[in-house]
Order: structure tokens, then C-alpha cells, then sequence
């Protein structure tokens, strides 16, 4: 049964439209729940009636070793195939169902027992309480009010663009820098693996600290590609806007074969991704990023749904991209599905307004504020890319993010998986810390290779 969420969810909320949805900031009454009916971050503390979603209890304890999987012992539940999937379709998003309709001889999805895992520092958690009562869109939902600190500017959403914005503006470490391969799959399952180093960086944590120059910034980030040669040498460098209407998304590109740098504005929206073989769009990156004014956003209540969760087996370091990446999806024996409950949000493109997606419904992890799952149709309402985030808790930074993100193409039979690292060592590095001047054209033109 769907569950809705009456302890955060109004229902003469769900249908309005953002030009109702004024008012973001909640009430200190509001906001006194976070930390006691509802964790720090506006997830239900309590877990679900029937018990198969536990209550929080703080997720995973700060420190550890990164890989070390704390449920390595822990066998399926069960597993959903082709010939079960209609029993489980109340907890299935369309796209999983359509995936198992694509592939019934291969596809599968193991289900473990649920762990609510996420655990973030001690000041992510006051920042959230702080936002709750300050935060405020701005310019009809494209932007966040000055005032707003990092992390989760509303952590009690009152309608879907708050809800995304939680995604975009989620915490991911502060400072960052990693190494992953991003590797489109062809309908017969050959690749070949593009490796990318990336820094990231929230402006608080750059050595100089916040300056001026950072107003209206949410975060920078340099993108390198590293092989193969035929790519290398491409550089990506973006100053992603806290307010995409007072001064929208800045990209810049260095291409290596020309040996210069120049402005990218097509770096946005549904211009094709980075080495992506055309398979995901510049907004595709983490499920979704960049500016949501293309789209009604319209929060359709929470959820219970298997979404993929505690993904340490996928991020084992003794796997090779051979061994995850298959014909038609990956290695399903590496997958981790567990009952969670998620933020179902619907983005239809507005009236006149262009895009290849017309419509994308994205399944948000509560605990985390992970798309978890999007499912993503074409001009003629048909399902066309199924993209899910292979989430685990980074132990010893305190971060859940990525092991992997992938999208499958439901027309084509291929798939683009990114945030792989197996084979790069750690991949993530939290501790990287950069200067302003790591993020300026002519960083990139010295990074620059060829």
C-alpha cells in the first residue's frame, strides 16, 4: 500500500501551484520537530507500521573504514524478477517495472533488510534546523534566499521545488576532489571507460574562505577527463548559482584540440553531458542539477519504495568494471534494494518551454535527500530513461552519497553509468581543499593537456 505521511505531509498542499507556494520558511513550532518526531534532516523518525522500515536512530557512527561493509553478512529478503514484479508494484516506480519488461530474463532486484544508515556532522544538522525557519525561494522558485546556510534549506518541504532544491543543495562533503569513470554501455555490452578527476568545492570551505565573490554561489567544480586519449585533456570548469535568475549557471571549456578556453552557456538544461555518448544531458548529472525553471514541480506525497541503498557490495575494491557492467544493466547480483520511505515529486515542462524530458517523476530517499530513483518520459508521454543512485555512507567523511549512478535507456537498450571508482583506489578524497583561483579560466587552460 502506498504510505502517506500524515505527520508532514497537508494534503491541500499537494495539488497546488508554485504560484501559491510562497511562504517557504517554517514555524519555530514547525521546526521544534526536527531532532524529535522527525530526524535533523525532516525524515520520520518512527519507523512504518508493518516494521519493515525501522525507526532512525542516527544512522552509522562517524569514522570507520570507508568500504568495510557493515551488512556484509546479511542474505535477500527476496528477489523480484520478470515473473514476480506485479506482486511488489506498490513498492516499484514504473521505470523498475518497465526494466524488468525490457529485460525478463536478466533483470532483478535483491531485497535486504532496510538500515537507515545516513549520518551527517553535528553543524550539517543546525543548519537545517536554522533553515527551516529562514530559507525562502526566491524568483518563483529558482533561487534560495541569501540567508540560506549549507546543506538542506528545507528540511519540512511544503511543495516540489523545495523538495528538489533539497537534492541540489544537499551536503556532500564540503570540499572534495575524486576520480570515477563515467562508461556508456552499448546494446551489446561493450564499453569503453572514460575516466574524469573532479574538484568541488562549497565556497565556506575554500582556504580563503567566503569572499564577495561568492555571492550568489552555491558550489564550484572542475571537471578533467582523463582517458581515453582521444578525450583527454578536455576540461570542464562551472560556478554553479545559488539564484539561477539573478545570474545564472557559468561554464567555461577547454578544449584540448583547439588549445583554448571559452565560455559554455550550452552547459546546461538538456545539452548532452560530458563524454556521455549522448546518453544523459547536462542536467542529468546526479539525477538532476542546475536550474528547475523549465518545469511545474508538483510534491505528490511520500512513498514506500525499493530503492537501491547500503551499495557496498557494488563499491567492493576487488571488482572490476567488467565484472558490473553487463548487456542491458549492470551486475544485479551486486545490487542492494531496501524498503524506504521517498519523497515522490512530479516535474512536467512548462507550457512552451523545451526540453528532451516532458516529464520526470523523481523518488527522493527521505533520510538522505537523494533522487533515489527518477523516471524520465519523452514528448509522447513515453517512459524513456529509468536513472537510479546506488547510494552508500561514506564512513570515515560522514557523507552518504554515490557508488554509482546510472541510466538506462529504455528505447535503445543502452545505459551510462557514472560515479564508479572501483578501480581508482578511494576515488573520493574529502580532504582536498582549493583556492579561488583552482576555479578560473585559466586554471583550466593550465590543466590543460593534450
Amino acid at each position: 500500500m502506498t504510505f502517506k505521511s500524515t505527520a508532514l505531509i497537508l494534503g491541500s498542499v499537494m495539488g497546488l501551484s508554485f504560484s501559491l507556494q510562497s511562504i517557504a520558511a517554517v514555524s519555530d513550532a514547525e521546526a521544534a520537530k526536527l531532532g524529535h518526531t522527525l530526524t535533523p534532516l525532516g525524515a520520520e523518525m518512527a519507523g512504518n507500521a508493518d516494521g519493515t522500515i525501522p525507526a532512525w536512530k542516527g544512522g552509522l557512527p562517524a569514522g570507520g573504514e570507508r568500504f568495510k561493509d557493515p551488512y556484509a553478512g546479511e542474505q535477500p529478503l527476496m528477489t523480484i524478477t520478470a515473473d514476480n514484479a506485479a506482486e511488489y508494484k506498490q513498492h516499484l516506480t514504473p521505470g523498475q517495472l518497465a526494466m524488468f519488461a525490457k529485460y525478463p530474463d536478466t533483470f532483478r532486484m535483491n531485497i535486504y533488510p532496510t538500515h537507515r544508515s545516513a549520518s551527517l556532522p553535528v553543524t550539517q544538522y543546525e543548519n537545517a534546523r536554522t533553515n527551516a525557519v529562514n530559507s525562502e525561494l526566491t524568483d518563483n522558485g529558482n533561487g534560495l534566499s541569501a540567508n540560506t546556510l549549507e546543506g538542506i534549506p528545507f528540511p519540512i518541504p511544503g511543495n516540489g521545488l523545495e523538495a528538489i532544491w533539497n537534492h541540489m543543495s544537499r551536503y556532500r562533503g564540503g570540499s572534495l576532489e575524486r576520480t570515477f569513470v563515467q562508461v556508456p554501455v552499448h546494446e551489446n555490452g561493450n564499453f569503453v571507460p572514460v575516466k574524469i578527476t573532479e574538484k568541488m568545492s562549497w565556497p565556506n570551505y575554500l582556504k580563503e574562505g567566503r569572499t564577495e565573490q561568492d555571492d550568489n554561489i552555491l558550489f564550484y567544480f572542475v571537471q578533467q577527463i582523463k582517458a581515453p586519449a582521444r578525450l583527454t585533456g578536455n576540461v570542464l570548469l562551472v560556478h554553479e548559482a545559488q539564484n539561477q535568475i539573478a545570474k545564472p549557471r557559468q561554464a567555461w571549456i577547454y578544449n584540448a584540440g583547439q588549445r583554448r578556453v571559452r565560455r559554455a552557456p550550452q552547459i546546461a538544461y538538456d545539452a548532452p553531458g560530458t563524454a556521455s555518448d549522448g546518453q544523459r544531458t547536462s542536467d542529468n548529472l546526479d539525477l538532476f542539477n542546475g536550474a528547475p525553471d523549465l518545469y511545474d514541480w508538483k510534491l505528490a506525497g511520500k512513498e514506500e519504495i525499493y530503492i537501491p541503498y547500503n551499495s557496498y557490495k557494488l563499491a567492493d575494491r576487488g571488482l572490476k568494471y567488467t565484472d558490473i557492467l553487463q548487456k542491458g544493466h549492470m551486475n544485479p547480483e551486486l545490487g542492494r534494494y531496501e524498503l524506504h520511505r521517498v519523497w515522490k515529486v512530479e516535474a512536467t515542462l512548462k507550457e512552451g518551454a523545451r526540453h528532451i524530458y516532458a516529464k520526470r517523476v523523481f523518488y527522493i530517499d527521505e533520510d538522505t535527500w537523494q533522487a533515489a530513483v527518477v523516471d524520465h518520459y519523452d514528448g509522447r508521454g513515453q517512459l524513456w530513461r529509468v536513472g537510479e543512485a546506488h547510494e552508500m555512507q561514506y564512513q570515515d567523511a560522514q557523507v552518504p552519497w554515490l557508488a554509482a549512478e546510472v541510466l538506462y535507456d529504455l528505447q535503445s537498450g543502452r545505459y551510462l553509468v557514472g560515479s564508479l571508482t572501483n578501480e581508482e583506489g578511494d576515488g573520493f578524497d574529502f580532504n582536498a581543499r582549493f583556492k579561488h583561483s583552482d576555479f578560473t579560466p585559466q586554471a583550466i587552460r593550465r590543466m590543460g593537456i593534450r
